[in-house]
């Protein structure tokens, strides 16, 4: 846990704030408090002033202290957590809020916000605003922001910028959305081989700081095609008169633009990195990665594949209602066909179950047991799939483990619900059937686990996106087919 301290002017004490991941909860809180209170307020006084020469001036009064109260309460949080506020609110108190915001924390707030949250801030600031926010952002900054800001700002954006800042912009903004390329910053210090530790000291000095995250500095030649890095502790423990190509490392990661930044991360969490260098193809050094980024893209990996589970995608839990309705309902129609489906196999066996009715009662046990244990085998296979676990060599030996611990699983499940099954019909030809049906329909829902994921991932599609709703159409109709057709050949 962090700690940021700032000093009282006028006294010669400082004062420690302390960064805890509450304080965005507790900031949310009591912005939404006061949102509440004044609103109740400013009606309580509308209503008494009715008819009052007075009412607008005492109204107005009353709105700017509110709004002192709310910008001194926003303006004192870290810029994340004037983001996390803001996307918590719904729209009226998201762009209430984003007025009272400083202009100086504008830049770092549009780069924490989601993307549903950016563009309807970025559309309630006028031109000079944007042209601000973005006047000392770096070049990858402003390709984060390109695709939501007006042309005519961009074009103005790109005149400010020096010959090799429209260059590097350029670049970044040619690269996809889920590549090295996308992610990669431009910000890193370099030196040649032939100097000594000395000369890099008295350069570094010089800076006004160091780049975020800056762990290892690059070694390049006249060409800056890469040649090794140099670490901040070997720079620091050995000799001044040292020079640079005698300690430098030439065992380090290197990143292509094109790699997917899922990658990237993986690489990131194997070898434990800070940053990492990004190359050309002819070996030229043109950024690096950081574990900042490597983190949002985790995080963004992590959320995408919660909701591709559901079928869905981001959307702004406070936006309309039809932005949503079209976000949802393509999968829950296809979920309705697949229930459909799954209630006319049951049909099928009108008579079957009119003749035993107990049927109609187990079956749900049947379908939803054999989901349940497909949707295990599927959260498995979709994580070996993220970290690059599962490859053309061993996927039928993972096939056959997953078979094998459902089979194990069922057996013992199976039993226990045969044991109901007996139980509550009295009848052990109905047991044995729920057994038989229980077991088949698990190993159904494996199947189906493991190779849904699988090929959508070898075809080059999310593995995550809709594999439950076709889970579920899998072990619900296939469930109610085994279970009944087994009922209809043995006990009819």
């Amino acid at each position: 846990m962090a700690e940021a301290s700032s000093i009282n002017p006028g006294t010669n004490s400082k004062t420690f704030r302390r960064l805890d991941p509450e304080d965005a909860q507790l900031a949310l809180a009591r912005v939404q408090e006061q949102l509440r209170r004044h609103a109740l307020v400013e009606h309580i006084v509308s209503r008494q002033q009715e008819g009052d020469d007075r009412a607008p001036l005492v109204e107005g009064l009353l709105h700017r202290q509110h709004e002192n109260e709310l910008r001194a309460l926003v303006n004192e949080r870290h810029p994340a957590d004037i983001a996390f506020i803001l996307e918590s609110l719904p729209k009226a108190d998201r762009q209430l809020i984003w007025q009272l915001v400083r202009a100086e924390f504008d830049a770092e707030v549009l780069l924490e916000v989601a993307d549903w949250v950016r563009q309807s801030l970025i559309e309630a600031m006028d031109r000079e605003d944007l042209l601000a926010a973005t006047e000392n952002m770096e070049a990858d900054e402003i390709a984060d922001l390109v695709a939501n800001l007006p042309p005519d700002v961009v074009a103005e954006v790109q005149k400010g910028l020096t010959v090799k800042e429209r260059a590097q912009l350029i670049e970044a903004m040619g690269y996809p959305e889920d590549s090295v390329g996308g992610i990669m910053d431009f910000e890193m210090v370099r030196v040649r081989d032939d100097v000594t530790l000395e000369v890099v000291l008295r350069y570094l000095r010089r800076l006004p700081e160091l780049p975020d995250h800056t762990d290892q500095i690059f070694v390049v030649d006249r060409t800056d095609r890469l040649l090794g890095v140099l670490s901040l502790s070997a720079l620091l423990v050995n000799d001044p008169e040292v020079i640079v190509h005698d300690v430098m490392s030439t065992d380090y990661l290197t990143l292509n633009p094109l790699d997917q930044d899922a990658e990237a991360a993986g690489a990131f969490e194997r070898y434990d990195l800070v940053s990492s260098p990004v190359i050309d193809d002819r070996g030229r050094l043109i950024g690096r990665v950081t574990i900042a980024d490597v983190v949002d893209v985790i995080r963004e990996d992590s959320d995408e594949q919660a909701l591709s589970r559901a079928g869905l995608q981001e959307e702004d839990i406070f936006g309309p209602v039809n932005m949503a309705i079209r976000n949802r309902a393509p999968w829950l129609m296809l979920n309705l066909c697949t229930a459909g489906i799954a209630a006319f196999v049951a049909s099928r066996f009108e008579d079957t179950v009119s003749h035993i009715v107990v049927l109609a009662f187990l079956m749900s046990i049947v379908a939803g047991l054999g989901g349940n244990s497909g949707n295990q085998t599927m959260t498995m296979i979709i994580r070996a799939l993220a970290v690059g676990r599962v490859t053309a060599q061993n996927a039928w030996q993972l096939i056959k483990r997953e078979l094998l611990v459902t089979l194990s699983v069922s057996l013992l499940g199976s039993a226990v619900a045969g044991g109901f099954a007996w139980w509550i019909s009295n009848s052990i030809p109905i047991a044995l059937v729920m057994v038989a049906a229980m077991i088949f329909n698990m190993l159904v829902g494996a199947m189906v686990g493991v190779l849904v994921p699988m090929v959508r991932s070898r075809l080059g599609k999310d593995p995550a996106l809709g594999s439950s709703v076709l889970l579920t159409f899998a072990t619900d109709s296939l469930g109610f087919f085994i279970f009944l057709g087994l009922a209809t050949l043995f006990l009819i």
